[in-house]
């Protein structure tokens, strides 16, 4: 049975540049904003719209799992919403049976946009304590607040 987390968070950006960010401009700015984890971000099949396919490769020894191959199952520019799917490696190596994790933003200003994220998952046995979704979001949100720093200081 797939359960749900949300969580939020207010980032000191504007939507746009927040959504290109994390819409198209993702392979390159991902390893930009997390360098001593993600090496690198490859387009294995697909435009970057739903049933795009990523390979997220993480730097040696950082993570339990060297890859994590993930699948884009929402992409909507009206609403701004984006949701992954992992679909190989990553957490589905770590107890997970299904994970997802879907971002909506929404301006709060010219400058500020809220966050919604809404963490999907199932597991088939008992998991690590690192891949429940209260660990996960902290990532999460560990993630948008470097996109953040990142956008404020070399966008």
């Amino acid at each position: 049975m797939i359960k749900e987390f949300k969580t939020q968070t207010t980032l000191n950006v504007g939507l746009e540049t927040l959504w290109a960010a994390q819409s198209k401009d993702f392979m390159l700015i991902a390893p930009k904003v997390l360098p001593n984890i993600v090496k690198d971000v490859q387009l294995i099949e697909g435009d970057g719209g739903v049933g795009t396919v990523l390979i997220f490769n993480f730097l040696p020894g950082i993570s339990p799992v060297n890859y994590q191959r993930e699948l884009i199952t929402e992409f909507d520019e009206v609403s701004h919403e984006i949701g992954l799917q992992v679909v190989e490696g990553g957490y589905l190596n770590q107890g997970l049976s299904y994970y997802k994790t879907t971002f909506q933003f929404s301006a709060i200003t010219e400058n500020k946009t809220l966050v919604n994220v809404k963490i999907s998952y199932d597991h088939e046995s008992d998991i690590d304590e690192k891949v429940k979704p209260t660990k996960t979001s902290q990532s999460t949100l560990f993630y948008l607040g470097r996109l953040e720093n990142y956008l404020l200081n070399h966008a």
